[in-house]
């Protein structure tokens, strides 16, 4: 597979920032900049009081301020689609157990129509319990079975003439849905996550796998993800597939900085450490970079954004 960069727009989509003149700034921003897609988070609501571990921090602290926006994503996605052209506009992730999944397979089919087929569905089981009890989805402690039927549902809708599906939580028959998607089968299906629940839902459901790497304590430095990988490759074998089938991605900060060699952490640095770095996650076998890059406007990000567009995605073409 061709290597490819994504850019995850954060500050677009959540906190002081986010809006819609920054949404489309930036996104038009990347696509001008050759950037292959987009990526947003999903959150519905933000509990005020949260004891759910989130995963992406040394203390398992939650960042999300409730008395900041958080746009919804797909919501996003359809208002992107009519602001680009050629960008791939993606979620990282949604959590697919947050809404009724016959409603969601309907706008994630129109997101694929109106962008010409330009979607990436990245999909999670999600982390928050106050969140789910908060906006009525099926039980916390059934996430993972109940994101695995969704999918599965999603697919039947997107890909069947006459779709019918029985599950343990949805059922559906007798019923028209059009219009389909343009991608065919369907929109990729890439699976967030690190675990061995996640790597099982990529073996068996996904069509790419996304984790978060270097942000304490998933850290996923280049051994560590090899071993993942390998992981990956036997539960493939069991399920009849190849690693070849799915597309590797990973989403990573990068910060340009002046550090010395003794000190300086991976993906920190001038372009060429950087793209270095990069180097070391090409050889076990990464095909897709997802790039934050913190800013403090969207002026600096921008200028970031260009940055690396034109000093580091040169090195690795």
């Amino acid at each position: 597979m061709a290597l490819t960069f994504g850019c995850v727009l954060s500050e677009a989509l959540f906190g002081p920032l986010a809006g819609p003149e920054t949404l489309r700034a930036l996104v038009q921003h990347a696509e001008s900049e050759g950037f292959d897609s987009v990526w947003f988070a999903d959150h519905v609501v933000i509990p005020r009081q949260v004891e759910s571990n989130y995963p992406y921090a040394a203390d398992g602290a939650s960042p999300f301020d409730p008395d900041q926006p958080f746009y919804e994503p797909l919501s996003a996605l359809n208002f992107l689609a009519g602001c680009t052209s050629k960008i791939r506009l993606g979620t990282h992730v949604l959590i697919i157990p947050y809404r009724e999944p016959v409603h969601t397979a309907k706008i994630l089919a129109t997101i694929d129509a109106l962008s010409g087929g330009r979607l990436t569905l990245g999909a999670g089981a999600g982390w928050m319990e106050e969140e789910f009890k908060a906006v009525g989805a099926p039980p916390f402690a059934e996430r993972g079975a109940v994101t695995d039927e969704y999918l599965r549902l999603f697919k039947a809708l997107w890909t069947q003439d006459q779709p019918t599906f029985k599950g343990k939580y949805r059922q559906v028959s007798d019923i028209g849905f059009c219009p389909k998607p343009i991608q065919k089968p369907h929109p990729p299906i890439w699976i967030g996550g690190h675990s061995k629940p996640a790597l099982r839902r990529v073996a068996r459901l996904g069509d790419g796998w996304m984790p978060i790497g270097l942000r304490p304590p998933s850290l996923l430095q280049p051994e560590g993800l090899s071993k993942k990988i390998s992981q990956l490759r036997s539960l493939l074998d069991d399920a009849g597939r190849s690693l070849e089938d799915i597309a590797i991605s990973l989403t990573v900060p990068v910060v340009f900085a002046e550090v010395g060699s003794s000190s300086r952490l991976l993906l920190q640095g001038q372009p060429e450490q950087i793209a270095n770095d990069f180097r070391l996650y090409m050889e076990v076998g990464v095909t897709n970079f997802n790039i934050n890059l913190p800013a403090p406007t969207v002026q600096r990000k921008k200028e970031t954004m260009s940055r690396f567009a034109h000093e580091v995605m040169p090195l690795l073409s």
